[in-house]
């Protein structure tokens, strides 16, 4: 297996370009796997524990960018790594002739934008406190998209924004709305008076969608990360952002979404929901609620979405387990008119962590035993070593899905498909495609294999919400309006016996 290696001195690039061009490159004949990293330390650990060190990648420093290739012959590994240098090349020529100013520096850029309040990050994780505590001592509020933050360097980011009255949005801030504008990873929203503080990440873009989709619009969602609510971090920005949502005029209402706090920090989340004084609803997934909270509480993002949109249009409102029980009734006994699902498990493939921490809620609640039941985060690091985030490139649960056909145990796959901007521009097409490959493989071998899902997206998004739910639907996927929803009928599949309590009034 011939693998090649070429390293770049002093030749930064945006992680996010990096995963663009290891995808692109994979794609090339022969090219078994391909990534395209800069030589930080935790970078070169990476490439060890997939096999894709190289002595030349052991030798890089952290300002070098190191090009791996691991393809079935040497000409194919080399054909592979011209065409990285070529898509570095061209990018770089693109950017040169682009037209206006492309600063290299955060003082050469504010001497561009005088004006600008904000600085989005995405530096190694390493240089990531260096960078922010620069923007912040100017009195710019950090949008952090960097990974790898040690925790120590986030408690010191964050004491020092509070201290100065500015958002420290980090680490590893995927999607913020500020001010209705979207930065990162986002779903195109109006703007409104809804304000979000959430750890940022798929669980604030389905919110948003759906608060969409209702017919409102976000004020503000400000990221926090997800270890803010940590004994450690002790909810330093997620007060103070609650704070600041409570004094800002155009926000009507107020969504908190996260893991459960720590329990020393759940007492000053409560104190500061009830010092907003504005319609609060607490979307923390897989916590009990405490007693006489400020807060409504929810347990899953829909309902989440749906409680704040009644609360600002003043109307009551009652968590359903299906927006509409008949349909889903309905769909249930066409499934199972095929066959009984009943002796299988469900696999739930996702590409958004909260969404399978949700799914995997749900389930939990619904059918006990997690042997009926396997949700995969693959966004999570243990899946992206060495690969662009699923949502980017959807090769990964592509694979996975194609080889859960072959799988005697699996009956149900359970789905999410996240649009937005920076998303795959059209993510429907491979995860269609594997969904009708796998099930065919099961059809070979006597079996079923339904697939549900959710889609999280507006019409607004470049993918077109529409469009790509019409793509799944015609492949034969089962589409639910929200993932509690799908993973509700999932559960429904292999125990049917549950429609009593989901089907017939809910809870």
């Amino acid at each position: 297996m011939p693998k090649r290696t070429e390293i770049l001195p002093s030749f930064y690039q945006d992680s996010v370009v990096l995963m663009r061009i290891a995808r692109d490159v994979r794609a090339y004949p022969g090219v078994r796997q391909a990534a395209a990293f800069m030589g930080t330390p935790a970078n070169r650990a990476l490439l060890e524990e997939t096999g894709l060190a190289t002595p030349e990648s052991r030798r890089a420093r952290a300002e070098d960018l190191i090009l791996t290739v691991d393809a079935d012959t040497e000409a194919e590994a080399e054909r592979a790594l011209t065409a990285a240098r070529q898509l570095l090349v061209e990018r770089r020529r693109a950017a040169e002739t682009s037209p206006g100013l492309r600063p290299r520096t955060l003082d050469s850029a504010l001497r561009v934008l005088p004006d600008a309040n904000l600085v989005a990050i995405s530096v190694p994780g390493s240089y990531a406190r260096f960078e922010a505590m620069r923007a912040l001592k100017r009195g710019l509020h950090v949008f952090l998209f960097s990974d790898n933050v040690s925790l120590q360097d986030e408690v010191a980011l964050k004491r020092e924004a509070v201290s100065r009255r500015l958002l420290c949005m980090a680490p590893d801030c995927g999607t913020a709305y500020v001010n209705g504008t979207g930065i990162g990873f986002y779903n195109v929203v109006p703007k409104g008076r809804i304000g979000c503080v959430a750890a940022a990440g798929t669980g604030l873009q389905a919110v948003a969608s759906r608060i969409a989709a209702l017919g409102e619009g976000i004020s503000h969602g400000i990221g926090v990360g997800g270890r803010d609510l940590s004994a450690d971090v002790g909810g330093l920005m997620t007060l103070f952002a609650l704070d600041g949502l409570a004094s800002d005029d155009a926000t009507e209402a107020i969504v908190v979404i996260s893991k459960p706090p720590h329990g020393a920090v759940l007492p000053r989340l409560e104190e500061a929901i009830a010092r907003t004084g504005k319609p609060t609803i607490a979307c923390i997934l897989g916590a009990t609620p405490p007693r006489g909270s400020a807060a409504c509480w929810v347990d899953t993002l829909d309902a989440a979405a749906d409680a704040v949109v009644a609360q600002v249009a003043r109307r009551p409102w009652t968590s359903r387990t299906f927006k509409d029980p008949d349909a889903a009734r309905g769909r249930l006994d066409r499934i199972l008119s095929d066959g009984r699902l009943a002796d299988r498990a469900i696999l739930g493939l996702y590409t958004g962590g909260t969404l399978a921490h949700e799914a995997r809620l749900v389930l939990g609640t619904l059918l006990g035993s997690t042997a009926a039941f396997r949700i995969l985060d693959l966004g999570d690091d243990e899946y992206t070593v060495g690969r662009p985030h699923p949502m980017i490139d959807p090769q990964t649960r592509t694979d996975m899905i194609v080889k859960a056909g072959e799988s005697p145990e699996c009956g149900v796959l359970l789905l999410d498909l996240v649009l937005g901007r920076g998303s795959h521009p059209n993510p429907a097409a491979p995860l269609a495609a594997a969904v009708q490959e796998a099930q065919s493989r099961a059809r070979a071998a006597g079996r079923r294999l339904v697939a549900v899902a959710s889609v999280v997206g507006t019409e607004g998004d470049p993918q077109g919400l529409a469009a790509q739910r019409a793509q799944l639907e015609a492949s034969g996927i089962e589409i639910l309006p929200t993932n509690a929803e799908a993973t509700r009928l999932a559960a429904l599949m292999i125990k049917p016996e549950l429609s009593a309590e989901l089907l017939e009034g809910g809870r």
